[in-house]
Order: structure tokens, then sequence, then C-alpha cells
């Protein structure tokens, strides 16, 4: 697992930067009503999302929210006053605070529960408001590369953000089925040289950095030709569920 706050001051441009963040937003946007006005971020990293959210519409009001403190600290600098160091499973906030509640890229690294996640953020939607998650990320990550078939016998791990499981824990909250999007991880094409930094640093969880078997892995990828281009990005899936009205 990797180390947030280690990683906070090299995420964004590891990830795609502005073109992913700005891919991501528009993509969440699409999904909340246009009366959505006070919106919360779980798990906003380095606000490069939450602060594209903020700014798409002139009367949202987005809160972010994350446990890490460096990743916390980078997003406090883009959206000053707005950002909360908080739990995702215990949020600060009260029963039906959030017109909408969004979590990108979150429930896939909920090594605890990512139940308790979602049940916190259907605690904290008003009554008529909309989550909007992403489910499936590693299976996002697959797009049938040369890359992928050398990753394809890597112990597995478990898919905490399948979207079965995501709408099974929703359904438990009351929540309802309201919408799906797609968008593209601008930037975020592997290549083989890059798979390797990240084999080494962490990314893989059932691959220990410095393992025999994580260089096992690491050998079999400096093999593949053109190690410096990037293969396809992926495309990521979002959900949006409703919480019903009050009476």
């Amino acid at each position: 697992m990797l180390d947030y706050d280690k990683e906070a001051e090299q995420y964004d441009a590891l990830r795609g930067g502005e073109p992913r963040a700005a891919a991501a937003a528009a993509a969440v946007l699409g999904l909340l009503p246009e009366d959505t006005r006070e919106v919360l971020d779980v798990g906003c990293g380095t606000g490069i999302v939450t602060r594209r959210l903020a700014a798409a519409r002139p009367a949202l009001r987005v809160t972010g929210v994350d446990r890490a403190a460096g990743m916390a600290r980078r997003a406090a600098a883009r959206l000053p006053g707005a950002v909360v160091l908080a739990d995702s499973r215990r949020l600060p906030f009260p029963d039906g605070r959030f017109d909408a509640v969004t979590t990108v890229w979150v429930l896939h690294l909920a090594t605890a529960d990512a139940r308790a996640v979602v049940a916190e953020c259907a605690r904290v939607l008003r009554p008529g408001g909309v989550y909007v998650t992403t489910v499936d990320k590693a299976a996002s990550h697959n797009v049938g590369s040369d890359i992928d078939a050398v990753l394809a016998d890597r112990p597995p791990s478990p898919a905490r953000d399948a979207a079965c499981l995501v709408a099974a824990y929703a359904a438990e909250r009351g929540l309802l089925p309201a919408g799906q999007a797609r968008f593209r991880g601008v930037g975020q094409g592997r290549s083989p040289r890059r798979t390797i930094a990240d084999l080494r640093r962490g990314w893989f969880v059932t691959l220990p950095p410095g393992s025999a078997a994580a260089e096992d892995f690491a050998a079999r990828l400096a093999a593949l030709p053109d190690q410096d281009r990037p293969r396809p990005d992926p495309v990521f899936t979002l959900r949006a569920f409703r919480k019903p009205p009050a009476g």
C-alpha cells in the first residue's frame, strides 16, 4: 500500500494532472442535479478534482475530506477553508448535511471496510440527494495491453469497489440507482518503465516492493518493447445513487 502522505507532492504529476482531473470532474458533474448546492468530496486527495467541482457551477459549495495529512494540506491550498482532515468511515458532519457526496478513486483503497464508507456517505446525504462514486477501478486499468498480459498472473487482490458490492452497500442504506457515466483517465496509460517504478513503490498490494515475486515481474516488464511508450488510457466508471425524499 502506498503512503499517501509521502505521495502527496508527486501525486498529481503521476496521475495525469489537470487533464485527468478535468475528465473526472466533468463526469461527476454530469450526474449531479442542477439544483445541487452543497457537495462533500470524500477522499479528496490533493483537491485537484474538488477544485474543478467547486469552480464549475457558481452556486456549488464544495467541502473536501481526506485522512492523509499531506494530501489534505495540498487540497487546502487549492480550496482554503474548505478541507477537513478526517476518516471517511467517521465523517464529522451531521446527518443529511449535503445535497451530494462523492468518492472518486476511494473505495478501492478501503482496506478496512468499504461498506462503512458508503454508509457514512449515505448518512450525511440529505433525502433526495445523490451519491456518486467510482467502481471497478483496478479492472479499468486492464486495457488488454502487453503489460496487462505480464501482470495477469500476479496474486489477486479483492476488488473492494466492485460495482455489485457497491450497489449492495448502497441498497443497505436505502440508496437507489440513479445513473452512471464513464470517463477516460487521461495521461494514465502505463508504459513498462513506469509500471516497474510503480511496482517498486508499492502500487501493487500483493507484490511487496523488494520481494522476489515483485522483482520477477519487474524483469518480465523490462523485457517488453517500447519501454517508454504509454499503452492506452484506462476508462473509469461512475455510479450514482439517490436517497429517496423524506416522507
